[in-house]
């Protein structure tokens, strides 16, 4: 797998944002140079090995960003998760916990089908509440979930403990 630290080098930090206390990792500069965006979907779509793709699923909203692309490289289907309320078709839901409350994301009933290969992209795996959600939401399909990716996982907040997968990879970790 091509080394990436150069998209590690290019995520700016960003302190206080969104409140106090958070330091935030900025993504734009990677979306923002060609061949960096191009390094990130070419680590991804590394991640399938010889695994023929049906669908690449992204979570809202950014990872809609990552997830479209790598569908397209990998000839697959792209099938968005969506905050509850925002897709236009019958959908399935699944609640989960926030630190200021509860959400909910939603998938199309007729998005995935049963056996389907499915990469799982995102741009951030922090205290792991949406990725768990989306998780449980795709193992009501009864799909081969290939891995569920990230571009970066902050580990000290250890998602990884709420997804219920044995495959998980980030690009980045810190």
């Amino acid at each position: 797998m091509p080394d990436a630290s150069k998209l590690s080098a290019a995520i700016r930090d960003v302190p206080d944002f969104p409140k106090p206390g958070i330091l935030f990792k900025d993504i734009t500069p990677v979306l923002g140079n060609p061949e960096l965006f191009s390094l990130s979907i070419d680590l991804f779509c590394e991640l399938a090995g010889d695994t023929k793709i049906d669908k690449v699923v992204g979570i809202d909203a950014r990872g809609f960003i990552f997830a479209a692309a790598v569908a397209d490289r990998l000839k697959a289907g792209f099938v968005p998760i969506r905050k509850q309320g925002k897709l236009p078709w019958t959908t399935r839901g699944m609640a989960y916990t926030l630190e200021y409350g509860e959400d909910t994301v939603e998938i199309h009933d007729d998005a995935v089908q049963p056996g389907d290969n499915v990469l799982l992209v995102d741009d951030l795996l922090a205290t792991g509440g949406t990725a768990a959600a989306a998780l449980k939401l795709l193992s009501a399909f009864d799909i081969n979930l290939v891995s569920a990716a990230f571009l970066i996982e902050l580990k000290d907040l250890n998602g990884r403990a709420l997804l219920n997968t044995p495959r998980i990879d980030a690009l980045i970790t810190y």
